[in-house]
């Protein structure tokens, strides 16, 4: 399918919107018309105002015609004076694209990259483009993985997809809006009634069931119908946005070849889960304890993430995902367009570009700088900085430790008059309440429902994971912890033990667990672990 009848599906689908409320108010018309003639006046009266109340939405929805506002996303954008080898490749790319490069350059900190364009007069003039460029992509790809992913970009602005796309944000958007008053409206109804119920329950002596399960129901009825038309109309549009896709891996692949683009496709996936999994457990670890590791760091410990886990990243390039993440995925699955551009000839272009696409920035140091000082929130900037990963982790640990609040102490805080500490603990296992206590604890329906030794079992792995963290919180609090940072692997922790012999003091620390939480609990070996002071 061409743009040109792309854009008319578009417009057909944007105009059904609009035909849709028209129907509606016709409808709400006819029987505001039929009650004024055949209804008793005060059911006429209310009749009226539910139409008018409902037709309200309804008309604020079709008068909303302006697309929403193009807003630029958080980056640092980068003029061509400052990277004037990035710049290079992107015009290069665009010329053999046979399209208009880029009039903006942004770096963002997402594994993505977009391309878009304001255009005019619903779609159908040009305007300004901008490309968007995540760091964490340069970070991982290799220069020719990175012409493919670009070469893909401008395959959109060669089938005029940008342009396109403007028509169905605006219906999408549009029907958002409407949806979204009916169920608000829906909502507020709800709440007005349930308040209404609970005020008249306190006047009763024999209080009722609060029942709001009518109320807001006409409301409802109408997003309910909005929200049937907006799932078509992102069902009609898909397989647009997918064949545009699609084609746009057909223009990588004459670019750039099939290998780069079918590489750069796997590539992207494993980049996302990465660095997802690198913002929790390293960049973001600090969060928490108002800390943030050193300068330049935020986004430049993803490469050494990358290289210490390169063979756990192997496995994840062979499972693509054989599915879209969602029914309305604008994107075909990862899978699908990967065999598709491989079951292509061979071109020979397999050893092109195999430099890091980093390189390609003047000084990546100062640009891994600027960018956190672009995306970062001023309240993240001002957290402390530590000198190194190891500070980070140490210090974020320790915090954690120290504001600890799980079920176990939320349980336990039933058996002691103060706050829930380790030693009020091993005095209710000590006391033979444990078990009782651990029913407090949030069980599964199984659990829940088991007695005796099978209670037990089922319990026993939750409360020794819970008694562990606060054995270890005690130590903390002590200062009597190390924890080993690692980008290979998991943080691990240091137990103070006699010597260096930190697998000794593990093994000693998991039999004192295990004798504290026997059906027959001795908690002496645990508090001969402890500091001297718990120990009284």
């Amino acid at each position: 399918m061409g743009a040109t009848l792309r854009a008319l599906r578009a417009v057909i689908l944007l105009f059904g919107f609009h035909a849709l409320n028209l129907g509606l108010l016709a409808a709400l018309a006819a029987l505001d018309l039929a009650a004024i003639r055949w209804a008793p006046g005060l059911v006429t009266g209310k009749i009226v105002l539910v139409s008018v109340l409902l037709a309200v939405p309804v008309v604020r929805g079709m008068f909303m015609l302006r697309t929403p506002k193009d807003e630029v996303l958080p980056g640092l954008p980068v003029t061509d004076t400052r990277e004037p080898r990035l710049w290079a490749l992107v015009r290069e790319l665009a010329r053999a694209a046979g399209t208009r490069a880029p009039d903006e350059i942004v770096l963002t900190g997402d594994v993505n990259a977009g391309v878009t364009e304001r255009p005019r007069l619903l779609g159908l003039l040009p305007g300004p483009r901008r490309l968007y460029l995540g760091v964490p992509l340069l970070i991982g790809l290799s220069e020719a993985q990175l012409r493919a992913v670009l070469a893909h970009e401008y395959g959109h602005f060669t089938g005029g997809d940008t342009r396109l796309s403007a028509l169905v944000v605006r219906g999408r958007t549009q029907i958002g809006r409407v949806i979204g008053r009916f169920r608000a409206k829906a909502d507020h109804t709800v709440a007005k009634e349930r308040a209404r119920q609970e005020k008249a329950a306190a006047r009763r002596k024999k209080p009722r069931e609060i029942d709001t399960t009518g109320a807001g129901i006409t409301y409802r009825t109408m997003a309910w119908i909005y929200t049937r038309y907006g799932q078509f109309y992102l069902r009609a549009s898909l397989s647009t946005a997918r064949g545009q896709e699609y084609a746009a891996d057909l223009t990588a692949v004459r670019i750039t070849g099939r290998d780069a683009t079918a590489s750069a496709l796997r590539e992207v996936r494993v980049l996302a889960a990465s660095h997802d999994f690198y913002l929790d457990s390293y960049a973001g670890l600090g969060m928490p304890a108002r800390l943030m590791p050193p300068r330049g760091e935020f986004f430049g410990g993803f490469g050494r993430l990358l290289s210490a886990r390169a063979l756990e990243l192997v496995r994840l390039r062979t499972r693509l995902p054989e599915a879209p993440s969602s029914p309305y995925d604008s994107h075909p699955p990862i899978a699908e367009r990967v065999r598709r551009i491989e079951a292509l000839p061979a071109d020979g272009r397999d050893d092109e570009a195999k430099g890091s696409a980093l390189a390609l920035l003047t000084d990546p140091e100062q640009i891994l700088v600027a960018l956190e000082d672009a995306v970062l929130t001023d309240e993240v900037r001002a957290f402390r900085r530590t000198d190194g990963w190891e500070e980070l982790l140490d210090a974020s640990m320790a915090e954690t430790l120290t504001v600890l609040d799980t079920p176990l102490h939320r349980a336990l805080a039933f058996y002691t008059k103060d706050r829930p500490t380790l030693d009020s603990l091993l005095t209710v296992i000590d006391d033979g309440q444990l078990w009782r206590m651990a029913q407090r604890l949030p069980l599964s329906d199984e659990a829940a429902s088991a007695k005796g030794r099978a209670f037990r079992e089922f319990v026993r792995p939750v409360l020794h994971d819970a008694l562990r963290t606060m054995v270890l919180a005690e130590f903390s609090a002590h200062s009597l912890l190390h924890w080993e940072f690692s980008w290979e692997r998991a943080a691990t922790v240091r137990l103070p033990g006699p010597g260096e012999d930190t697998e000794a003091a593990g093994e000693a620390l998991e039999a004192a667990l295990d004798a504290a939480l026997a059906d027959h609990p001795d908690t002496g070996p645990l508090r001969a672990l402890l500091p001297p002071a718990r120990t009284a």
